[in-house]
């Protein structure tokens, strides 16, 4: 017969939010348990052996022995093995009670005042990367979201790499590491000063970088979100607004939440933008879901009372979709007719015969006219330009009677646009794909989109933010159209780096849209790092790859780092040896568990403390930057 442990165990694994990689998540146990959750209460009420165990009998009524479930759970015979009940006996405790049993950390939306800090160093560590996990009770932050020193400083420009002597109002800048704390740190100078902000976050794909060591990943991304969306909306100015791209796995849950952080009264656009299917789909005959085709972009102002331009697109230019060919695929060849000799494969003609002809005589009357100026060479420009000459001087007031088709050099009738024709877009922006090619990186994002956004939203004076910069998009092309830009990302990705990229363009990169923004190269930014300190040690233990070598970083913890004032170092020294059975991840965990968030960096208000050894430099720079 099983024992209770083992009963209990089983009992569980029929509760799906519980298991994570095979394994019982403890602490989720626990957490159901505080909250008298329906469903764990139910599966403990199905066996007997259980419920005589955590339930009373107070007259007729069954109560739940809360404090029995949880002491039993936390039991070091209750998976003896665990990470939990180790990290239990060391003494991790708030308010006396073990950080496992807290309501104050915790993962489930619900808690979402919570802050997640959400650090990164490597985009392929995914499951095995930790701290996307730790998420922060209100009352635990007491310095985390303060300003930082900044450090690192570096000015780019066309001569190439210097150090940065002062720092002007109108530089551009391009901040590493940590958004969150970053953004709390550009605060202090920006607040109310930024035009736009544009962000591509990360998608939460189960095959995305982002990724989680639990099964919360959907309200941790929330969670991840808010904190950061919270800070950008006090750095836009008030007629700033914000553009957010995301696609179907999590676009209606932004939605819902941009409408709590920036007010539903100041959404203003769902727009779409085409992305490509995969082929792959091709080869079933049944698939689990269809390829959306596009991707959403949010647009939110920070004010109802904001005024937006309306936006236009100009048509007739040879890479637009200005010759409409004038006959569907459909095979009729009933409807089939010669036109100067040309028979049409396949198809019907979307005009009529009579009009078609009309139109062909009409394009040679043009064009006619148009050598009779001494133009003999045509392209869009030219043949716009004298067609609105031919309708003025002809007294034409419907254009419609003067449609022209032209021979494309298959022989094909086209339809010909005006170039100067306007058309007012609307949320629909197939006529342009979200993926980039001027970089090697997987998640660029298409110049144009940028380049259409901050032409329609901002003026050469304006500052324009991504903190989600990844190969550095938004900054170049803010860059090639002469806009103020603040650029932040936490992940380096070589070659595909933004710096990289925005180095190449201050050199006068053609690609792109500096063609059609006649863009030659110059300017300049200026790029600088947030300090660390704890964060350091974050890296280390993440990298480190046996026990001898996490040793040597404990050692140094102690002496240089901070630690949480949770820790009984007392406690932790009589449980050596069970540390040293401990497998290396867990060890790990550990290690980065006993560190003090609040100290990742370094605050600005202890710039000038000796522990740190700044440089009178980096003091002058900082104060320079903070005022």
């Amino acid at each position: 017969m099983n024992n209770l442990y083992d009963q209990l165990i089983e009992l569980l694994q029929q509760d799906e939010r519980l298991w994570a990689d095979d394994q019982l998540l403890k602490n989720q146990v626990i957490e159901l348990g505080l909250k008298l959750d329906p469903a764990l209460l139910k599966l403990l009420l199905s066996q007997d052996r259980l419920k005589t165990h955590f339930f009373l009998y107070v007259d007729g009524v069954i109560v739940f022995d809360k404090e029995k479930f949880i002491r039993f759970v936390n039991n070091k015979a209750f998976l003896p093995d665990s990470y939990t009940s180790f990290k239990n006996k060391i003494g991790l405790t708030v308010d006396g009670h073990y950080l496992s049993e807290s309501r104050d950390v915790v993962l489930a939306w619900p808690y979402k005042d919570c802050v997640l800090e959400g650090g990164q160093t490597k985009e392929d560590q995914k499951r095995d990367e930790i701290f996307w996990n730790k998420i922060l009770a209100p009352d635990e932050i007491d310095r985390l979201l303060e300003p930082k020193v900044l450090t690192s400083f570096k000015r780019y420009d066309v001569k190439g790499e210097h150090e940065v002597t002062e720092i002007n109002d109108n530089d551009n800048l391009i901040i590493k590491d940590n958004n969150l704390l970053a953004l709390y740190s550009l605060k202090k100078r920006f607040a109310g000063k930024v035009k736009l902000i544009y962000i591509d976050p990360p998608y939460n794909h189960e095959d995305d970088s982002f990724q989680y060591n639990d099964k919360f990943k959907h309200s941790t991304w929330l969670c991840f979100m808010k904190n950061r969306l919270e800070i950008a909306r006090e750095l836009l100015r008030t007629d700033g607004v914000v553009f957010l791209q995301i696609d179907n796995r999590e676009g209606h849950y932004l939605k819902i939440l941009c409408d709590e952080v920036f007010g539903r009264d100041n959404f203003r656009n769902a727009i779409i933008v085409k992305k490509g299917a995969k082929s792959l789909q091709k080869q079933f005959e049944t698939i689990v879901r269809l390829n959306a085709g596009y991707d959403t972009i949010l647009l939110y102002s920070k004010r109802p009372d904001v005024s937006i331009p309306n936006l236009f697109k100009k048509l007739g230019s040879k890479k637009s979709s200005s010759w409409n060919n004038h006959w569907r695929g459909t095979d009729r060849p009933t409807m089939r007719y010669e036109l100067f000799g040309i028979t049409p494969e396949t198809g019907q003609w979307r005009w009529s015969k009579e009009r078609t002809y009309q139109a062909v005589e009409n394009h040679k009357r043009l064009m006619t006219y148009i050598k009779q100026h001494g133009i003999n060479e045509f392209d869009d420009a030219v043949i716009n330009e004298y067609y609105h000459r031919y309708i003025q001087e002809n007294s034409i007031l419907d254009c419609k009677d003067f449609e022209l088709v032209r021979l494309s050099k298959h022989g094909n009738p086209e339809h010909y646009i005006p170039a100067s024709d306007e058309i007012l877009l609307s949320e629909n922006w197939l006529d342009l794909s979200i993926a980039g090619r001027v970089t090697g990186f997987e998640h660029e994002k298409n110049e144009d989109i940028l380049k259409r956004i901050i032409e329609w939203m901002t003026s050469e004076s304006d500052i324009v933010l991504d903190f989600f910069l990844g190969s550095g998009t938004t900054a170049a092309v803010a860059h090639k159209m002469n806009r103020q830009y603040i650029g932040v990302e936490q992940l380096d990705y070589g070659e595909n780096d933004s710096v990289q990229r925005l180095k190449h363009v201050i050199l006068g990169d053609s690609s792109g849209i500096s063609k059609a923004v006649s863009w030659q190269g110059g300017g300049n930014f200026v790029y600088c790092e947030l300090m660390k300190w704890n964060e350091r040690f974050v890296e280390q233990i993440q990298a480190v790859q046996s026990k001898t070598a996490l040793q040597t970083i404990w050692a140094e913890m102690q002496g240089k780092g901070f630690l949480s004032y949770r820790l009984d170092l007392a406690q932790f020294d009589e449980q050596a040896q069970e540390i040293a059975d401990l497998g290396l991840e867990d060890q790990k965990r550990f290690l980065l568990e006993v560190l003090d968030q609040n100290q990742l960096y370094v605050n600005l208000n202890e710039i000038e403390d000796e522990t740190y050894e700044i440089s009178e430099e980096v003091i002058r720079l900082n104060y320079v930057f903070y005022r």
